[in-house]
């Protein structure tokens, strides 16, 4: 199986922006279709989740418009991004997917399936809220103390976003940051500072939007999160599970924003079991 660390980036005309993306896994079946947090790429997915789901299904990751190396100037809201997404779908000739999103992806993933619920089958949403949710805005004030912290003890922000200060978060931090340099050649562009600003926008437009009416998304949704949240706090994903139909919820206990990193085998599993 072609791994994270060699999967190929290729390139696709999207209504005349060219969009990258990498796909693993096997070639049939229905394609879970990765929507990425605030600054991430490609290659700020963990390459063990990846693998573990793309050992069952068929999985693309992909940068939206004006993200990483995909051309273009990154939208300001959050249904812009989701349109982005749903033409870069269509431009696969891709008749039916499974979403994956997480935090800001987790936003885009709602407006995609409203937008276009018949491309959808299942949805995972993990680490993210519904529009107007407790604690969404103000996101910057979070990231630019992570960086304080970063600077004052030698690591790197994501050890304050994604994860518990307690030893066992700290370590969980440890192994994620050293997976995310397993891919050594062929690496993605990093997030630009125009971008980020962008992303910054639409999450504060989202967290302080009107609540959107999810009860018409019947699709079976898989809602996760770890217990201690800073990011998106986690009692959104149970107000998520409340509004949704058809929806399962499960959080990693003492666990934060990226709980499905330090948990990645578990939840892996979690996801292969929900898909099937």
């Amino acid at each position: 199986m072609t791994t994270f660390a060699t999967a190929e980036t290729k390139k696709v005309d999207v209504n005349g922006t060219k969009f990258v993306y990498r796909t693993l896994g096997p070639t049939d079946g229905v394609p879970v279709l990765f929507l990425h947090h605030l600054t991430g790429v490609m290659d700020d997915w963990d390459p063990r989740l990846i693998e573990g789901i793309a050992a069952n299904h068929p999985v693309i990751l992909f940068d939206n418009r004006g993200v990483g190396g995909t051309d273009g100037i990154a939208p300001t809201t959050v249904e812009e991004m989701a349109a982005d997404a749903v033409a870069f779908v269509k431009a696969l000739g891709l008749e039916k997917i499974d979403l994956f999103g997480f935090s800001l992806g987790g936003f885009v993933a709602q407006a995609f399936v409203q937008r276009e619920p018949g491309l959808v089958r299942k949805i995972i949403l993990a680490g993210t809220g519904p529009a107007g949710g407790e604690g969404i805005s103000g996101v910057g004030g979070l990231i630019q103390n992570a960086f304080q912290k970063a600077g004052e003890t030698g690591k790197h922000p994501k050890h304050f976003l994604f994860f518990t200060e307690t030893a066992d978060g700290q370590a969980a931090g440890d192994a994620f940051l050293a997976r995310l340099e397993e891919r050594a050649e062929h690496r993605d562009a990093a997030a630009r500072d125009e971008t980020i600003g962008a992303q910054i926008a639409a999450i504060d437009n989202w967290g302080t939007s009107d609540a959107i009416d999810l009860s018409t998304v019947e699709h079976p949704v898989l809602v996760v999160n770890g217990d201690a949240d800073i990011m998106v706090p986690t009692v959104n994903s149970f107000e998520l599970a409340k509004r949704l139909p058809n929806a399962q919820v499960s959080i990693f206990p003492a666990t934060g924003h990226g709980a499905i990193f330090q948990h990645h085998k578990l939840f892996a599993q979690q996801v292969v079991e929900f898909l099937r």
